[in-house]
């Protein structure tokens, strides 16, 4: 039972997502490639960033895993579909539609708002602390032009009442953390005053494209379940795994 061939995962390893007990991949494999055979299942009820589950389907076994955070599902899919293009899995309890998304910000409002920055491929912010957040619950990381490393920060309103002052919020957070794009998710629609002080916040240009995008932008939960996504210049994976590195690196635990 002590096994000194398989490294931890260090700060470096390509494989590290952040989380404080990842394992290595070789380890969750020689574990079930010992203890199963191919086509039998693997249950993880405690899957966090979804190891075991990627050794499962690289090693021919049929696999579940379980975890109670949205964020924890969201990273595993994302996992899985990069390390297997063209996987087929079924995710369960995740809102489906509009009625079911109201129902969890009723239920959890924090839950919602990490399910709902997962939505547009954001990092929560702070590493998932509950309480202030100084009108921030996510951040997205992008490259304009391929290089240097800008941010957008995302608002997530899950109440049946929204109004300007939110808006006005966001905007202050974006000038304090010299973000150039913010983005407002809500449940409700935005009001009038609330369309107009986002546009008023202006638009941003991408010199190397010539493309302009709106600053703040406000989404509703409708619109993301139609497929609507923020408009922001190539948002790149790699940084945005290597900030998800960094950010949840300072989390204690998982929950």
């Amino acid at each position: 039972d002590v096994w000194t061939d398989i490294p931890p995962l260090n700060s470096q390893a390509q494989e590290r997502l952040g989380y404080p007990t990842q394992k290595p991949l070789s380890l969750l494999e020689r574990i079930i490639a010992a203890s199963s055979n191919e086509d039998q299942v693997v249950l993880d009820p405690f899957c966090g960033c979804g190891t075991a589950v990627h050794a499962a389907q690289k090693l021919g076994r049929q696999w579940i895993g379980i975890d109670v955070t949205h964020l924890a599902i969201s990273l595993i899919e994302k996992r899985m579909k990069d390390a297997f293009p063209g996987v087929s899995f079924r995710v369960e309890g995740r809102p489906g539609d509009l009625a079911a998304a109201l129902d969890l910000a009723e239920r959890d409002k924090y839950q919602f708002q990490w399910w709902a920055v997962s939505l547009v491929d954001a990092l929560p912010y702070g590493g998932k602390k509950k309480g202030a957040d100084g009108g921030i619950d996510g951040i997205i990381y992008f490259k304009p032009d391929g290089k240097r490393t800008e941010k957008a920060l995302v608002s997530v309103k899950g109440g049946k009442h929204v109004d300007v002052k939110m808006i006005r919020d966001l905007h202050s957070a974006m000038e304090r953390e010299k973000a150039p794009f913010g983005v407002f998710i809500c449940a409700a629609l935005p009001t009038g005053p609330m369309e107009k002080e986002a546009a008023a916040v202006g638009v941003w240009e991408n010199e190397y494209t010539g493309r302009k995008h709106p600053r703040l932008q406000i989404l509703t939960l409708a619109e993301l379940f139609r497929g609507k996504r923020p408009d922001i210049p190539w948002v790149d994976a790699s940084v945005l795994k290597s900030a998800r590195r960094e950010d949840m690196a300072q989390q204690g635990s998982l929950l």
